[in-house]
């Protein structure tokens, strides 16, 4: 369903999930979050599994203009949370804050907002849980993300090895990424305002000097990026684990 404003004392949690790339690496005809999966779109599971858990109060997705196919992926959602359509940006970081600021039409300034990518559609319950248990009454917010766990080499402008990387302290980020409302939109646009088009919001806070928290999940909670990845993202969700999602 497609809601319209609310009260601004409204509490719990909200999702905003930037759905407004073209996926051009996949080299499909249609943008990746529109990829069948397991007879759905792959956004349709990505925000099916937001819906779905009880702290999650309603999403706001953020598609281009000229989305004809959005509409009937959020006709057919199955929920009776709200379900709101803001504009999307140029880039990731301007979708998001377009969906920040439709948020502040009915959420508080320090509410929690959860930022997902529309083409993870792997997220299991189990790790939303521990991302809201964990950042519940943390100062900043934070990330799933998990340890870097292969060897990472630096490359020189002729792509040979410059430097191989410590991976002790080493994380790959992943969503969602939890941040109170007014302090990420403030980092968003100070971001912005700044010339740096982050590619995600924990860089947008570390820009505004604060230290977000890392907060370990499931490494099949994978960003569909490439072709070979769907077919990943179809054996993850085939597995009991992210089936009792």
């Amino acid at each position: 369903m497609i809601a319209g404003a609310a009260d601004r004392s409204e509490t719990g949690y909200w999702a905003v999930v930037p759905a407004a790339g073209a996926g051009k690496r996949m080299g499909a005809s249609v943008p990746k979050q529109y990829l069948t999966l397991r007879g759905q779109p792959v956004i349709a599971h990505t925000l099916t599994t937001l819906l779905l858990h009880p702290c999650i109060r309603g999403v706001a997705v953020a598609v281009d203009a000229a989305d004809r196919r959005w509409p009937t992926v959020a006709a057919e959602l199955k929920t009776d949370k709200p379900v709101l359509t803001v504009a999307g940006g140029a880039e990731r970081c301007h979708s998001v804050l377009n969906g920040l600021d439709a948020l502040r039409e009915r959420l508080a300034p320090d509410a929690w907002v959860l930022v997902h990518d529309a083409a993870r559609p792997c997220l299991t319950s189990a790790d939303l849980d521990r991302l809201l248990r964990e950042l519940v009454d943390d100062p900043v917010g934070g990330l799933l993300a998990t340890p870097v766990r292969d060897t990472l080499k630096q490359a020189d402008a002729g792509d040979r090895v410059a430097a191989t990387l410590d991976r002790s302290r080493l994380w790959h980020a992943l969503t969602p990424q939890m941040f109170r409302l007014e302090p990420l939109r403030a980092a968003l646009r100070a971001a912005l305002a700044r010339g740096l088009w982050v590619t995600d919001e924990a860089a947008a806070m570390e820009a505004a000097g604060f230290a977000p928290r890392l907060i370990e999940g499931r490494a099949d909670n994978l960003k569909i990026t490439r072709p070979e990845d769907l077919a990943l993202a179809e054996f993850f969700l085939s597995q009991p684990a992210a089936s009792a999602v």
